[in-house]
């Protein structure tokens, strides 16, 4: 389903201008049709590329009142669709509310890449909610009952980030 956009709104992008516009290509490539989410400012560069790049086509936004919902919706869409589903969460603050989630779909093996926003790395680059809502070791929280996690800098390690991800979505446990 596509959404029309309203008289005076640009275009959407179709070329890729943005890190997070060439995500949702490799999203779109890896066949996530949907990304469940509660908007956070930690990714929210992404929200605006699924958006305004990729015409909230595929991958389709899923908007959801609290992260662990999001995580949840993605569960269940892995289940039934027999392969990997996508979601994504605010920051620390939004994986610490989806923790028990991740947790349901580890024991469900259910196959889910998670993708969380974050803080600018620079610390000088830094606002004050940044400081607050961000940390180095971020996955900690659910390290121990995940496959892998890594916590790319660049567009590019992002990039190869999600194409390993993916594939170990794929594989056996």
């Amino acid at each position: 389903m596509s959404v029309e956009r309203p008289a005076g709104l640009p275009a959407r992008r179709t070329e890729p201008g943005f890190g997070s516009d060439l995500v949702v290509d490799l999203l779109r490539t890896l066949g996530y049709r949907y990304l469940p989410m509660n908007p956070g400012s930690s990714f929210r560069g992404l929200h605006d590329s699924v958006v305004n790049h990729g015409g909230n086509e595929t991958p389709q936004l899923l908007l959801c009142l609290h992260e662990e919902i999001a995580v949840a919706l993605a569960h269940g869409y892995a289940k039934a669709r027999g392969g990997p589903a996508a979601a994504a969460v605010h920051d620390l603050v939004g994986l610490m509310h989806a923790s028990m989630a991740v947790y349901d779909a580890f024991a469900d093996r259910a196959p889910l890449l998670l993708l969380g926003g974050s803080g600018p790395a620079d610390p000088a680059a830094r606002r004050p909610i940044d400081w607050l809502h961000s940390a180095t070791t971020q996955a900690e929280l659910v390290r121990q009952y995940v496959k892998w996690d890594d916590e790319p800098a660049t567009p590019e390690a992002f990039a190869h980030s999600v194409v390993r991800a993916h594939q170990l979505a794929h594989s056996a446990p």
